[in-house]
């Protein structure tokens, strides 16, 4: 892990006390160029964790609570008359940031929805046929309360398909939870200061692209994505994205694992939150009481992990 990650990761810990795992899966979604879905039970610390890592990085960021009433216009932009000059004028929406933080992303209308969803896959906003860049880098990091919440609607798999992770803060343990109780939490937020810039992140995208990949290991992934296809367990099975995501994420975590080249346990480390949200059980699997994640788990056992020289890889 280079020094400007673990400077990132302290200032995280900060405010999120105890999540250690869940701040480093972020940071490697990031890192990966990734969008982000925290689902939790409200007051856990999702939108907290959000600004601090875009203290942490420098990034501009804006955040939106999504309600019925958050229109697309309001993520994307729109055309306004200008009165003196006679025209339409186009105003920016919120998108036009660093890190969006699309808050309880499940409480609004599926056409504010998909609006979100071609900022995230295209990293541009198209109004009235014009077509703008988003700011580089770009992010979100998206909310959401647990399907069944007052209020929420469940999300379409084209749009959770376009998120590279979904995590789970969860609730902290007893010595963390007195820590947060001793805190204040925002106060703690102003203590994060920025530790790395946007071009320096930049910079750590591209040393991520370049972390080497043993031809075995596109294999791997293509077997493991291929064993959650299986019609007799997998209503839905990983997506061409979903395989690519697991290539991403595994490079990313290679890199803050402190190494330039790829291994089996770096997949095995990230493969639940980037296909938990992705894959749906058959109507006999549920039947049967069989749980998502140890399905997925018994899936990733089934294939045969190939052999990879770390040491042969660190020469290359």
């Amino acid at each position: 892990m280079s020094a400007k990650t673990e400077q990132v990761i302290d200032e995280v810990r900060k405010v999120i006390h105890g999540k250690d795992n869940i701040i480093r899966m972020v940071l490697a979604a990031i890192l990966a160029k990734g969008h982000v879905l925290l689902e939790d039970i409200p007051g856990v610390g999702k939108t907290t964790m959000a600004m601090a890592f875009a203290k942490a990085m420098s990034m501009d960021y804006r955040r939106v609570q999504f309600t019925p009433d958050v229109m697309p216009g309001d993520i994307s932009g729109f055309n306004m008359y200008d009165k003196v000059t006679g025209s339409f004028k186009y105003q920016e929406g919120m998108a036009f940031t660093n890190l969006f933080l699309a808050d309880e992303i499940n409480r609004t209308s599926p056409k504010t929805q998909s609006a979100l969803l071609e900022v995230m896959e295209e990293q541009k906003v198209t109004v009235e046929g014009v077509s703008r860049e988003l700011p580089k880098p770009f992010f979100v990091i998206a909310t959401e309360n647990p399907f069944g919440s007052s209020g929420t609607q469940r999300l379409p798999e084209s749009q959770l398909d376009r998120f590279m992770v979904c995590l789970s803060i969860g609730y902290p343990d007893a010595e963390n939870a007195a820590l947060i109780l001793k805190g204040n939490s925002a106060k703690d937020i102003q203590t994060v200061i920025p530790v790395l810039t946007k071009e320096e992140l930049v910079a750590l995208q591209e040393k991520v692209e370049e972390v080497y990949v043993d031809d075995a290991l596109y294999d791997y992934i293509v077997e493991i994505t291929e064993s959650t296809r299986k019609p007799s367990t997998y209503e839905l099975g990983l997506s061409p994205r979903g395989s690519i995501a697991l290539l991403r994420m595994a490079k990313a975590y290679a890199f803050l694992e402190g190494r330039s080249y790829l291994l089996p346990d770096d997949i095995k480390e990230i493969y639940l939150p980037v296909a938990l949200h992705r894959v749906k059980l058959s109507q006999r699997a549920k039947a049967a009481g069989t749980d998502l994640g140890e399905a997925l788990l018994s899936s990733l056992s089934s294939v045969v992990v190939p052999k990879i020289s770390g040491q042969a890889n660190a020469k290359r």
